[in-house]
């Protein structure tokens, strides 16, 4: 049975950062192949135990926030377990044990608040983000979230894989870029100031 020291090993020693937030069908075979058992048993509950501290809910964030994304690209079940990981996150961060983690850790910690549709939790990662890390990049996509959920109340990337209608505001926003046009604009705003 896969543990939360190997899930943790997996993602911040084998795994480069580049690859984190990279689409590579090889890399994402390998999560399933290595994982898709245990996030199978985490979408039916299992794992209580990893929720009693901080390692734990660590490897339990990335096995239901970050490895779906790989194991399930243009499919529903890549945001199955959101609810599960931004449950463990909050609970995390309201012991402090955000602030025991190594800074690598803890941005992966307040990504399923990034990854809410819910404008509170983009406020909150936002505010996280700029008090409790040293990382210019991560409060700069923390902030992009924010923007998009600002203005469409979801995420339209994901309206087609979740079979939702695209309204035209959101089309044309996919249109012009999607996500990464509101990142760049927000770089242009930044050098701007």
């Amino acid at each position: 049975m896969v543990g939360p020291d190997e899930i943790l090993s997996f993602w911040f020693d084998e795994c480069t950062p580049e690859q984190w937030f990279t689409s590579d069908p090889d890399f994402d075979q390998a999560i399933r192949d290595r994982f898709l058992d245990a996030w199978t048993q985490a979408s039916e509950g299992k794992f209580a135990l990893w929720l009693t501290y901080p390692n734990g809910v660590m490897a339990y964030v990335i096995l239901t926030d970050q490895f779906p994304r790989n194991m399930f690209r243009d499919d529903p079940r890549a945001f199955a377990t959101d609810r599960a990981a931004l449950a463990a996150a909050k609970s995390a961060i309201a012991k402090g044990w955000d602030k025991r983690l190594d800074e690598n850790l803890r941005s992966f910690l307040y990504l399923p608040l990034e990854h809410s549709e819910n404008l509170c939790d983009q406020e909150r990662a936002v505010r996280l983000i700029h008090e409790r890390l040293d990382n210019q990049q991560s409060l700069l996509h923390a902030r992009a979230h924010r923007e998009v959920i600002r203005q469409f109340g979801r995420f339209p990337h994901r309206n087609a894989t979740l079979g939702r209608k695209t309204t035209q505001a959101e089309q044309a926003h996919l249109d012009a870029g999607g996500y990464g046009s509101v990142v760049r604009s927000l770089e242009t705003a930044a050098k701007a100031a």
